[in-house]
Order: C-alpha cells, then structure tokens, then sequence
C-alpha cells in the first residue's frame, strides 16, 4: 500500500492571482460611478447652498429696507449660522453681485443683488458653476 501524503491546506499562486484580478476589474468598474455620484453630491450641495443665500438676501432686504452689504453681514444680523461653502470647499470663494437698486424711499446703500459660485469649473451638465 502506498502512503498518500496530504498537502497543507491554503491556496496556490494561481488562484490568488485571479482573485485579485477579479477584485481588480470590479473595482476599475465601481470607481468611476463613485467618483460621478460624489460630483453629482457636490452639486447638489451647492444648488442647495445657492437656494439658501438667495433667500436668504432676499429676506434680510424685506426686512431691513435695504439689501445686506456683505455675507458677513448675514452672519452678523442672526441670519445664518455661518456662510456655506462654495463647490470650492471655501466660504470666502462667493462671488457677489452689487445692486443699486431701491426699494423703500429711505434706502440710500446699494447692496447684494445676486451670489454665484466663485468657480469657473464645468459642471456635469456643461455649464460653469459661476452661471448658476
């Protein structure tokens, strides 16, 4: 009778290289779909942060007579608790849009009229984030 030995058990070179090649192909196939709904996030977030200043502006100027002179001021007056971030990831980033328009006969500073994105980056639509 021949004594058949046993081999120790764990897994040959072969059949670790194809796991890793599986683990490597279904990755290369998740990584761009995370990156795109990490952008379409971000945007998002910033659809939202936009909506919030602008009605924001807008309540501050019903309430005062007057539209408000910075961001800071918002902050200031109890309106927010802190500006929001742009796409940047900076509060400082905002670009500003001066009015002189009047809307009490008492006004007599001009203000903010609009805010957009400080970022001139494409977004997944197409259009430059400073356009929204």
């Amino acid at each position: 009778m021949s004594a058949r030995r046993r081999s120790p058990a764990g897994f040959t070179l072969i059949e670790m290289l194809m796991v890793i090649t599986i683990i490597g192909i279904l990755l290369s196939l998740a990584i761009p779909s995370y990156r795109q709904s990490i952008l379409r996030a971000r945007e998002t977030a910033l659809r939202e942060n936009l909506f919030v200043l602008r009605s924001t502006i807008e309540q501050f100027t019903l309430d005062k007579q007057r539209p408000p002179g910075s961001l800071e001021e918002l902050v200031s007056e109890g309106y927010l608790r802190a500006i929001p971030k742009d796409i940047t990831g900076r509060t400082d980033t905002w670009g500003v849009e001066y009015s002189d328009l009047v809307i009490s006969p008492e006004q007599t500073e001009s203000g903010i009229s609009e805010v957009r994105s400080g970022s001139t980056a494409l977004s997944s639509e197409g259009t430059p984030y400073n356009h929204w």
